[in-house]
C-alpha cells in the first residue's frame, strides 16, 4: 500500500498506519472512547514497547495476556481502557492467526464485493456493524480498495463530499469537520431522547 494517511496527526504514527494493514484495523479497534488521534497512534506506540517497525499478529496473539495488558498501560497508555483493549487487540490477531494466517490484509484482499467485504469486517472481534462500515470507507476513501458496491456496503460513511468518521480525516481541517459532525450528532439525539423523556 503506497498511501498516505493523516489519521494519528503525527509522522510516524501516520507512516506506520499507512503501510501496515494490521495497524490500520488496530486503530480502527482502539477508536472508541478516545480521541481518534490518540486511537490511532495506538498501533504505533504498541510496535515501539514491541521493539519492532510493525505489529505482528502471531507475536501479538501469542503474547502472555498480563504482560501484554501491562505494556499497553505504561504510561502514556495506549487507550483510556488498556486491560480491555489489549485483551481486544489479542483476540483481534488470535482470530487472524486462525482464519487469515496473521495477514490482516487477506480480509479485503480478494473480497469479492462490498456486502463480502462488510461481512468478514464484521466477523473480527470487536467489529461491530458501525465500526466495519466505517473501516470500509476508511479503506474505499483512502487505501484504494473498492470491491464492487463498496459505497453502499459502507452505509452513510461511503458517501463521497461527506465528514462523518474517520474514513473522512485528510489532514487537520477535515479532523475539525469530523469532529464538529460527531458533537452535533450527539447534540442532535440528546434532544431526541430528552423530546421522548
Amino acid at each position: 500500500m503506497s498511501v498516505t494517511v493523516h489519521l494519528a496527526q503525527q509522522p510516524e504514527a501516520d507512516e506506520l498506519l499507512s503501510r501496515s494493514p494490521l495497524a490500520a484495523l488496530v486503530g480502527m479497534l482502539l477508536d472508541q472512547q478516545v480521541p481518534m488521534e490518540w486511537a490511532f497512534t495506538g498501533p504505533y506506540t504498541i510496535s515501539r514497547r514491541l521493539d519492532a517497525d510493525d505489529l505482528d499478529a502471531h507475536r501479538i496473539a501469542a503474547a502472555e495476556p498480563e504482560a501484554f495488558a501491562a505494556m499497553l498501560s505504561e504510561k502514556p497508555a495506549v487507550h483510556r481502557y488498556p486491560g480491555s483493549m489489549a485483551k481486544r487487540i489479542q483476540q483481534l490477531c488470535q482470530y487472524l492467526v486462525e482464519h487469515y494466517d496473521g495477514d490482516a490484509e487477506a480480509v479485503w484482499r480478494d473480497a469479492a464485493d462490498g456486502r463480502e467485504l462488510l461481512t468478514r469486517l464484521t466477523d473480527l472481534p470487536g467489529f461491530g456493524k458501525q465500526k466495519s462500515q466505517i473501516f470500509l470507507a476508511l479503506l474505499g476513501k483512502q487505501f484504494g480498495v473498492r470491491p464492487t458496491g463498496w459505497r453502499e456496503a459502507a452505509g452513510p460513511y461511503g458517501e463521497e463530499g461527506c465528514f462523518r468518521s474517520v474514513a473522512d480525516i485528510t489532514g487537520p481541517e477535515s479532523l475539525a469537520q469530523v469532529r464538529a459532525y460527531k458533537q452535533e450528532a450527539k447534540r442532535a439525539a440528546k434532544e431526541a431522547k430528552a423530546a421522548k423523556d
